[in-house]
């Protein structure tokens, strides 16, 4: 509620009056007699003062948006869960629609941030209008992301693969695997104008939304549409990390046939575009004996590379104050034999850009339910909650990190979760109200 001072005017005070049917009982007191005096005091008020009124309203309406975006939240990330659950088959997963459900998560997280930075402005700012608009949604299927709900980038993806078709129709030929994926290509990088982004700077390279609306994405990325609009096309096709580069190509017995070259293009060229021709590539090397000893990547493993990608993405962005920061630099100081045995301290920890960070923290969150006996990714987990302060979850992931890591690795984070729970005892221990510091042995 918005606590606001009003003048009033000193006859109404001295004559006030009461609506019909307004009645007052002495004879007993009903526990939420308060509470029915309260809400006709703000009837009464909103009804001389229409800003009061509006601001109620405005209220009212926030707290409506927040709850929305707070279920829709929740509900993606359920939904990204069970679609990634490991009772269901590899192949049997989507990956457009559980890249879609991060980009809800985020989007709505984000949106979330917006409602409450306009609530702030408007209790500080009583004569400023809320800047957010009406919601008309109130569902995850319904929720817009970039303009489109979730089914409806679905349905784009199938009207790409119904124009490869049309391609194929107006050749007027069979459907051999090569006049296939040159349509394919036709569509997609010409006709659509997909592109590659050559640095990932801006987030909506790494969404599947905003790579469909802005035409431009990761490597990734532009190879998860590639997968499933040909799948709708009943062609299966296959990939794997090859160093930076992740290549794709169709699933078939005799994968030499892939290195013929016709029209001047090879297939595996023809799919994975100039890195195969571009000598500074490992893809260039490749041949049909070393493809076959490529471990090809499963749904859930492209899924988390691109999860991966985000959570590299969004580190960048908010570290982008403290440049180099890495993730495992404060285990360097804590281990370091010529530093202060106290050097580690809350004040020490840099301030990094919040939404960001959070952003990360998410991603990571959702690359552990793939990849949960991760040691390497459940440490940087708990770094990235060290450098959010969020020191009591950090210490958790940490000794759980241990468990899993290499001795060695073990020997190097033991140190830094000992001072780490110590930091969160002194929190808990200024918290209770107590003065002075703890020592940091």
């Amino acid at each position: 509620m918005l606590s606001t001072s009003y003048w009033v005017p000193t006859a109404a005070m001295a004559f006030p009056t009461f609506p019909d049917h307004c009645f007052f009982r002495y004879d007993h007191h009903h526990r939420n007699d308060h509470k029915d005096l309260r809400r006709w005091r703000i009837r009464t008020t909103a009804a001389a003062y229409p800003l009061f009124s509006n601001q109620i309203q405005l209220t009212k309406d926030s707290s409506s948006r927040h709850k929305l975006y707070q279920e829709a939240i929740k509900t993606s990330r359920d939904k990204f869960t069970r679609e990634i659950s490991f009772q269901s088959k590899d192949k049997n997963i989507s990956l457009a629609k559980a890249l879609l459900y991060v980009a809800a998560e985020d989007e709505a997280f984000m949106s979330f941030n917006r409602e409450m930075d306009a609530c702030s402005i408007l209790n500080e700012r009583r004569n400023v209008s809320s800047p957010s608009e009406a919601i008309d949604w109130d569902s995850l299927e319904q929720m817009p992301l970039g303009g489109k709900t979730i089914p409806e980038w679905l349905s784009e993806l199938d009207a790409i693969a119904k124009e490869v078709e049309a391609e194929l129709v107006s050749r007027d030929i069979g459907c051999h695997l090569v006049e296939v994926l040159e349509a394919v290509n036709l569509v997609l990088f010409e006709s659509r104008g997909l592109t590659r982004s050559p640095v990932l700077v801006d987030s909506k390279y790494s969404y599947l939304h905003s790579v469909l609306s802005s035409r431009c994405g990761s490597a990734i990325l532009l190879s998860i549409i590639y997968i499933e609009v040909c799948r709708r096309l009943g062609l299966t096709i296959v990939g794997s990390r090859v160093g930076e580069d992740f290549l794709i190509w169709p699933q078939t017995g005799y994968p030499e046939e892939l290195f013929k070259v016709t029209s001047g293009h090879s297939l595996f060229a023809i799919v994975n575009g100039r890195c195969v021709e571009d000598p500074r590539s490992m893809a260039s090397d490749l041949t049909g004996t070393s493809l076959l000893g490529l471990e090809i990547a499963t749904n859930r493993d492209i899924i988390g590379i691109a999860l991966a990608n985000l959570i590299r993405l969004h580190w960048k962005r908010a570290s982008r104050s403290n440049h180099g920061l890495m993730l495992t630099s404060p285990l360097r100081h804590v281990n370091d034999a010529g530093e202060k045995p106290n050097m580690m301290d809350k004040s020490n920890v840099p301030l990094l850009r919040p939404q960001d960070l959070r952003l990360a923290i998410m991603a990571s969150e959702r690359l552990l339910i793939l990849q949960p006996h991760n040691w390497a990714l459940r440490r940087d987990h708990g770094m990235m909650l060290y450098y959010n302060r969020e020191y009591g979850k950090a210490v958790q992931e940490l000794s759980i990190c241990m468990a899993f890591a290499p001795e060695e690795e073990a020997e190097i984070l033991e140190p830094f979760v000992e001072k780490l729970h110590l930091m969160r005892l002194e929190s808990s221990w200024k918290s209770l109200g107590h003065t002075g510091r703890l020592t940091v042995p």
